[in-house]
C-alpha cells in the first residue's frame, strides 16, 4: 500500500512518521497535494488516450514507452486502485472484442506496425495481469463516462 505526502512536508523533518509507515508496510509517494500533508492514492483512476493510435504506442511502441506503461499499471494495481483507460474514437470501437478489427492507419508508412489482433490480445493480457480496464468511446462520450467512473453512478 501507499501513502501520499505532500511536497511541503521537507525532507528529513518526518523521519519517525516514514519509519512508521515503513513498519506498517507503507510506501511513502511524494507529491503536491491540494490541501492536507498525507493522503491515500485514489480508489479509481481514468486515464484517457485521444485514439487507437496513442494506446497502440504505449503498449506495442518502444521499449520505453511499454515499460512506462506497464509500471502505471503496476503502481494502481499495488495501490488498491481501479485503472480505467479510456480510450476515445471514431472508427467505431466499443469494447476490446472489437479491437480485433482494428487497422492501424500507421502501417500504410510502417508495415511492420501493430495491427488490431496483437493489440487486442496485448490489452486482454495487461487486464488480466494488472487489474486494469479498457473502456472505449466518442470522444462527445468522454466527459459523461469519466463523471460515472469517478463518482460510481
Amino acid at each position: 500500500m501507499y501513502i501520499i505526502e505532500d511536497t511541503k512536508q521537507k525532507v528529513g523533518q518526518h523521519v519517525l512518521k516514514n519509519e512508521g509507515f515503513a513498519d506498517m508496510g507503507m510506501s511513502v509517494i511524494r507529491n503536491k497535494l491540494p490541501f492536507g500533508d498525507y493522503t491515500t492514492p485514489p480508489q479509481v483512476s481514468v486515464d484517457t488516450k485521444k485514439n487507437m493510435e496513442e494506446i497502440a504506442g504505449n503498449i506495442c511502441g518502444p521499449r520505453k514507452e511499454h515499460n512506462r506503461f506497464k509500471n502505471e499499471c503496476i503502481l494502481a494495481r499495488d495501490a488498491g486502485c481501479k485503472l480505467y483507460f479510456l480510450i476515445e474514437n471514431e472508427c467505431g470501437i466499443s469494447s476490446i472484442d472489437d479491437v480485433h478489427n482494428w487497422v492501424n492507419p500507421r502501417c500504410v508508412v510502417s508495415p511492420d506496425c501493430v495491427q488490431g489482433p496483437r493489440l487486442e490480445k496485448a490489452m486482454k493480457t495487461i487486464e488480466q495481469r494488472y487489474g486494469c480496464t479498457f473502456l472505449f468511446c466518442r470522444p462527445e462520450e468522454a466527459a459523461g463516462i469519466i463523471i460515472k467512473l469517478l463518482t460510481g453512478r
